[in-house]
């Protein structure tokens, strides 16, 4: 895998859903991270964990969709949280004032 691509990981534990993403949110690859959260959103578990450890950016569309399944799972009554954010996404996630929303 390259800089320019992004991967997703997914494990299941008592009542979560782990994904943990790798790479970068951009134009090209938010439809893979929404595909994937909304394929989260699907299952039985009542909670939803994006590990963003090794995300090395995060565009305004990747913000979007994250915002878009916050919602959803908050009307479903599942809990969706991000851990693990690296630098840069603690950085945006802090000026577009989501850090303290979604950071675990």
């Amino acid at each position: 895998m390259n800089d320019e691509t992004l991967s997703i990981t997914e494990s299941i534990s008592e009542g979560t859903c782990n994904l943990t993403a790798k790479g970068r949110i951009d134009s090209n690859s938010a439809a893979l991270l929404q595909e994937k959260l909304e394929n989260a959103l699907k299952t039985d578990k009542k909670n939803i964990i994006l590990n963003m450890y090794e995300i090395k950016y995060l565009s305004s569309i990747g913000i979007r969709v994250i915002l878009k399944i916050y919602k959803q799972a908050k009307e479903t009554g599942i809990t969706f949280n991000i851990s693990h954010p690296s630098e840069f996404v603690k950085n945006v996630l802090g000026m577009v004032a989501l850090k303290e929303m979604l950071v675990t």
